[in-house]
Formats: C-alpha cells, structure tokens, sequence
C-alpha cells in the first residue's frame, strides 16, 4: 500500500493567489482595468490565509496605473509576492500594462489591456523533508540523499482582458498566463494552466442625488474564476453610504466573506474576513485581507 501512494502521488496542482477583495485590486483582476478611474491611482493590498495552520499562505500586491490621452488608454504596473510554507516556496511577478480605450458613446466606453509578467520562483530545498531521513524510531534524524534542483526559476507570462462599463454597470473578461510558461525546478515540465475570469455588476443609488447629498448605493457583483479543474464563484453586495463601505459575499462552497471600508477624500481603505464554513473551519482561523488606494487628482 505505500508503494502504491508513493508512485501515484507524483503531481501536485494548485491555482494563482486570490483575493477576496478582487475590485480593490482591479490590476490583477482583469489588465484592461489600467487607466479606467483616469487619473494617477495606487493600490496596496495584502492577504494572510488560514495563519492558524503551519505554513500558511501570505500574499502582497502593490499597483499603480493611470490615463494618457496621447496613448488613447491607460499604463500600468503591478508587483505580486506569495509566500507559502513559511518561506519554503516564494513567488514574485512584476508586469507592465498597456488597455486601450474606446468610448463607444458619452456613456459607455470599452477597454482592451495586454499584459506582459515576469515571474521568478524561489524554493528552500532546506526546508523540505524526504522519506530517506526517517527512522521507525526517532524520526527525521538522517541527511537526505535526494538530488536538488536549482533554488529558483524565472519565466515570461503574457495576459489580456476586455471590459466594458458606464456609471450604472461594468462587465469583464481576462485570460490569464495565455503562454502556459513553463515553472517547473525539474523535468519533466510543469506548464501554468490558463486562468479564465468573468465579472460583471452594477451600481444602484438608493435616491436622487443632489447638490448637498450623495445618496446610498448597492453595488451587486458576480465573479467566476476557472484554472484547470480549480472553479471559483464569488456572489455578493457593497453598500456604500460615504464615507462608509460594507459588503457581505458568499464564495461557493468555501466562505462568508464580511467586509468594511472608509472612502474619504484621495484615500480608500478595506479590511475583510473569510469565514471558513467547509470541513477546515475549525482549523484554519479564516483570511484576514486589508486594502489601501490613493485616487490622486489629475
């Protein structure tokens, strides 16, 4: 029986980083997102997911983008690191965006972004642990004769999106790594797997909006995500009264997602929480996410 699962585990798939918070995050979301609020914009966002169980997931992003009339579309570059295993595996991305946009009328425009990524993946073999260092009784107490391969690997990935919106509603699509590059620290390959998203919302004032009042919105959305055999769902609602944000999701099968803000002046901040309702819920303490955004004046 162990000979069996030693020579049937020989594959390991997982999908991209996500966060819960994925319109505070709108470069890693979909490409043609650069340039869409027009004027400078920074955006910080970070994830701790499951920090009650060893070797959690950490994850930080870092963006910034904006218009150019003189390019007919918008710039922007965007940074990712991911941290699993307590150091053990470490990625990090760095790309530049160009979406080119399109305004079909005074209403409703259209935006195409490409995306061009580097990645570099560094693995700590140190912190691996192998069947030949075990003793029946003692445990890990032997050198592992395993051979090693390098410490860190590097690619080039390419994305695109469409998206089309005015201020009542938006929806959009991107694919992601469309060249499937190649991320493996040893033969044989491991290609990354296409990554496809869909979303779409709209946003709904709650009165009439006067020279000395902005009413109350509601802002219903829907996301889906597919990565190989990894499906994503996200269902939810913002209600947003300034300066105040509040929101409450469901991702399927997986978390309640409760979420609150502050937009007040240049300055946007989340903090959101997933609630684990699948078998991990007693073990894994949720997913803290906090969002920060400056909207600069053009």
């Amino acid at each position: 029986m162990l000979i069996l699962i030693a020579v049937s585990a020989v594959e390991l798939r997982a999908q991209d980083p996500q966060f819960t918070q994925f319109y505070a995050n709108p470069l890693y979301l979909n490409p043609a997102f650069a340039g869409s609020v027009r004027c400078p914009r920074f955006v910080l966002n970070y994830r701790n997911q499951w920090p009650a169980i060893p070797g959690n997931f950490v994850t930080y992003s870092a963006s910034w983008d904006q218009h150019f009339d003189a390019l007919s579309g918008g710039l922007g570059v965007i940074a990712t690191n991911d941290v699993a295993g307590e150091g053990t595996l470490i990625s990090t991305t760095i790309s530049g965006i160009y979406s080119y946009h399109l305004p079909v009328n005074r209403y409703f425009s259209i935006k195409a972004g490409f995306q061009a990524t580097y990645a570099n993946r560094r693995l700590d073999w140190s912190k691996l642990t192998f069947g030949d260092q075990i003793d029946s009784r003692y445990g890990f107490i032997y050198n592992t004769q395993e051979v090693f391969g390098p410490n860190s690997v590097g690619y080039v990935d390419f994305s695109a999106g469409f998206l089309g919106y005015s201020d009542k509603f938006y929806f959009g699509f991107a694919a992601h790594h469309l060249t499937q590059p190649d991320q493996s620290f040893l033969v044989p390959s491991s290609r990354l797997p296409l990554k496809f998203t869909g979303h779409m919302g709209a946003v709904i004032p709650l009165g009439r909006k006067t020279r000395f009042n902005d009413p109350a919105k509601i802002s219903p959305s829907i996301l889906y995500q597919r990565q190989q055999d990894f499906q994503q769902l996200n269902l939810g609602m913002y209600f947003q009264k300034s300066p105040f944000v509040a929101g409450l999701w469901y991702r399927n099968r997986d978390a309640f997602i409760a979420l609150v803000g502050i937009q007040q002046g240049l300055f946007k901040f989340g903090y959101s929480y997933d609630i684990t309702v699948s078998r991990l819920t007693n073990a894994t303490a949720g997913a803290h996410e906090i969002s920060m955004a400056m909207q600069l004046e053009c």
